[in-house]
């Protein structure tokens, strides 16, 4: 009779333990092989009906369902759509897309050439997430031969190790995109415009303005206490919106229409926005404002309109006075605060250029960024709580802004200015800029104006 070999004792015992600790660490790098791979992987682009987008998808994480991301003017936004799966999509567009050929589309009710969209983002989805696959088995092929190679594993077992890995990352990823996210493709094939995917503006229809055509006009401004010029020179003889907008004599407005011998047609008003302002009403006191578009749509042939706004819609006000008062200016409350409003502004933005683009004229857009008020020297600053450490925060809050007016300003026919206020920051010898004993501090002195005035006058020509 022959006697079984019995090994030592507790051998089963720890090959079970290694196999247990081997599928924890090839479960780990498949995980984070899927997480690399995510950022690593090229967006898919994808065009119809005129629109260009670009499809991939968000960060993992351990919800089974949730909003996808937007990213709008480099604002990421989450979507109206509820997504299921852990791997959800991000869209990124980085030009306007509600163009002319879309909103004929939408008006004219084609739903076959409308429902191309969806389905081409559909696609988009189930191409990337064969790309990120791939990318994911390569990480994990990449870090399991590194490792082999390191405990020099014999070449049988490195190979099993490997097939091992491939075949533990591809059944996570299919679970992760094709099992958990099997309604993804469904729901972006019902996607059409972007108001499908963020919700409709709350904007209402610009209306007409009562009026005879200003025929006579060449151009238009539109925006807030910046183009008015709020804090200089008062306009002779006002009326009486002039006077409730604080619109001035020295404003960049008044500057191009002197050096080009134009009729400058100047409707920005002090605390405009885009909804509140130029594309809706606003009150100003006891006066009622008409929504700045639809005065602008009277001037039938004007050949450019200037745009400065954005700065109210962030509250730019509000954040620099609570930042001097406060110990610092990058708190989570007041960060929070701003890209909330942020990211709305993105919306508007994209809202408005629509409309701006769409006139029948099709004026020449130009779309001023912000100047930094501060300059280097802060000395006169110092008895107003603003630190050099808190003029970075806001410094780098207005080049958030800046970005957003910068990157929406693609479409052909539109661009973005940046006026130059180098030396002639808030405390320097001949300051662009109001004090703190202003009229309207941190606006542009006239001097200020006549560089946004020079900054337009170079993009027009």
């Amino acid at each position: 009779m022959r006697i079984p070999r019995v090994g030592p004792p507790g051998v089963g015992v720890r090959r079970a333990g290694v196999a247990v600790l081997y599928l924890l660490g090839l479960s780990g790098l498949a995980l984070t092989a899927i997480w690399l791979a995510v950022r690593l992987t090229p967006l898919q682009t994808v065009s119809a009906a005129g629109q260009t987008v670009e499809v991939g998808a968000t960060s993992p994480d351990w919800r089974l369902s949730g909003p996808g991301e937007l990213d709008l003017f480099g604002q990421s936004l989450p979507t109206v759509a509820v997504f299921t799966g852990p791997i959800r999509p991000r869209l990124q567009l980085t030009h306007i897309t509600e163009n002319r050929q879309m909103a004929q589309l939408l008006q004219s009710g084609d739903h076959q050439q409308l429902s191309v969209v969806g389905h081409r983002l559909a696609t988009g989805w189930v191409h990337y997430g064969a790309g990120e696959t791939a990318v994911a088995v390569g990480v994990v092929v990449l870090a399991l031969l590194a490792w082999t190679g390191l405990r020099r594993m014999p070449l049988r077992r490195a190979l099993t190790v490997l097939a091992c890995g491939v075949a533990l990352v591809t059944a996570v990823n299919a679970i992760g995109f094709y099992l958990l996210a099997s309604q993804t493709p469904g729901a972006l094939r019902h996607v059409r415009s972007l108001a499908d995917l963020v919700g409709r503006s709350p904007t209402a229809a610009v209306p007409k303005a009562h009026g005879p055509a200003l025929t006579n006009v060449e151009a238009v401004v539109l925006g807030d206490s910046t183009a008015a010029g709020t804090g200089n020179r008062p306009l002779p003889n006002p009326a009486a919106l002039d006077s409730a907008c604080h619109r001035s004599e020295d404003a960049y407005a008044r500057v191009l229409a002197r050096t080009n011998h134009w009729n400058v047609l100047n409707l920005a008003c002090s605390g405009a926005t885009v909804r509140d302002g130029i594309l809706g009403l606003q009150i100003r006191g006891g006066t009622v404002v008409p929504p700045q578009l639809a005065e602008a749509q009277r001037a039938t042939r004007a050949s450019a309109v200037i745009v400065s706004v954005g700065a109210n819609d962030v509250g730019w006000a509000d954040l620099v006075r609570l930042c001097a008062k406060a110990r610092s200016c990058d708190d989570k409350a007041s960060t929070a605060f701003f890209q909330r409003r942020l990211s709305r502004v993105a919306l508007d933005y994209s809202d408005l250029l629509k409309r701006l683009t769409a006139l029948p004229q099709h004026p020449k857009v130009l779309v001023n960024e912000y100047y930094d008020p501060f300059g280097r020297n802060l000395v006169c600053l110092r008895g107003e709580g603003l630190t050099s450490d808190k003029v970075r925060v806001l410094r780098d809050r207005l080049s958030a802004l800046n970005d957003v007016l910068r990157q929406g300003a693609t479409a052909p026919g539109v661009k973005s200015v940046r006026p130059d206020f180098s030396g002639h920051g808030l405390c320097s010898d001949q300051p662009y800029v109001q004090g703190p004993t202003g009229q309207a501090p941190l606006h542009p002195t006239a001097g200020g104006e006549l560089a946004i005035a020079v900054a337009d006058q170079y993009a027009l020509s």
